[in-house]
């Protein structure tokens, strides 16, 4: 008989833990071995009862979380899911979170919203930390070299990007080596809505090229880095001055945003053109790369050792539709070399 993940859960409310510990326990593969109302109890749990998972707040007196997790991520990483406010300020710092390590996020119930429903994917997500590869902060392995000075995209390129759980710290990797002057770049990554334009705006910040949540019939073009917001639209891109598409149809494997539907969108484009597939659980992604390659796209893959879930790469390269796999510190050399400018 498998074990069952064992979690203990940490929030100042009393009220917010029984209603989290409600939503674990209903799952019979996950036990709630524990709780904590501030870091200083959680501490002396996580020693005592050594849990696979914790649930953390963002909120809480005598430390809070992010300053938790920093420690737990530098002496004793571990998987955690940080369950926020879906208010502004509570994505921006749930944002930081999974930056720091955390492994994935959902939103504590608002506006009425039953509990069941606000953590219908808590669950899951529990179980995938679980499964999940959690390294020590400083772990990672040396940045490459910045792109050069004088790097220049080709101007009908398009990059496209997926990426589900642990995308975050995979894409800041990428991302914040890019050149000012980088590719055209359309990203679908996994995330709850409200957290996407707090990503956007952190990324703009860290990042030598404009970042943004993407915009119906915003222009794509070099650059630019288009996040696809989360939540109740996909990502499309269309036209022959290619643009962004938001559609409201239905989820696609589960997720909307979709990584398929973005990929499937930039395989019909038919111009010179790059996927890559990052970190993430599920196959999302792998069919809409396949059909990118067959369309005539260079495409990558981040490798099983460096991913914090190999889900949607392996389901790609198992399908034929990855390339190359690469660690991930290795993916941005290659992938601003594919999109690169024909010599003259």
């Amino acid at each position: 008989m498998t074990r069952r993940v064992t979690v203990l859960v940490v929030d100042d409310s009393p009220t917010m833990r029984g209603l989290i510990t409600a939503a674990l326990r209903r799952d019979p593969d996950i036990e709630v071995v524990g709780s904590a109302a501030d870091p200083l109890e959680a501490r002396e749990a996580i020693k005592r009862l050594n849990p696979d998972v914790i649930t953390l707040d963002v909120e809480m007196p005598n430390m809070n979380g992010i300053e938790f997790l920093e420690k737990i991520m530098r002496l004793r990483p571990m998987p955690v899911v940080m369950v926020s406010t879906l208010t502004q300020a509570g994505a921006d710092v749930t944002v930081a979170a999974l930056e720091i390590g955390a492994v994935d996020a959902i939103g504590k119930p608002v506006d009425g919203t039953p509990p069941a429903v606000a953590f219908a994917e808590l669950a899951q997500k529990v179980k995938t930390a679980a499964a999940s590869r959690v390294r020590a902060r400083g772990d990672a392995p040396p940045a490459p070299p910045e792109a050069a000075a004088d790097y220049r995209p080709d101007p009908a390129h398009i990059l496209a990007i997926g990426a589900s759980t642990g995308g975050v710290e995979a894409l800041l990797t990428i991302l914040t080596g890019f050149p000012e002057a980088c590719p055209a770049t359309v990203i679908t990554q996994h995330m709850p809505a409200t957290f996407t334009r707090s990503f956007a705006a952190r990324l703009d910040k860290m990042c030598a090229p404009h970042v943004s949540e993407a915009e119906d019939g915003a222009p794509i073009k070099p650059g630019c880095v288009y996040i696809a917001p989360g939540g109740e639209t996909h990502l499309e891109v269309v036209g022959a001055s290619p643009r962004c598409r938001l559609t409201r149809t239905e989820p696609v494997n589960g997720h909307r945003p979709s990584v398929d539907v973005l990929f499937d969108s930039v395989a019909r484009a038919r111009r010179p053109m790059t996927g890559v597939i990052l970190t993430g659980m599920g196959k999302d992604g792998a069919r809409g790369l396949l059909a990118m390659r067959e369309a005539g796209a260079r495409t990558l893959g981040q490798d099983e050792a460096s991913c914090v879930v190999y889900g949607m790469p392996r389901a790609a390269f198992e399908l034929g539709a990855v390339e190359r796999q690469l660690p991930l510190h290795r993916l941005r050399p290659a992938i601003l070399d594919l999109c690169a400018a024909p010599a003259a």
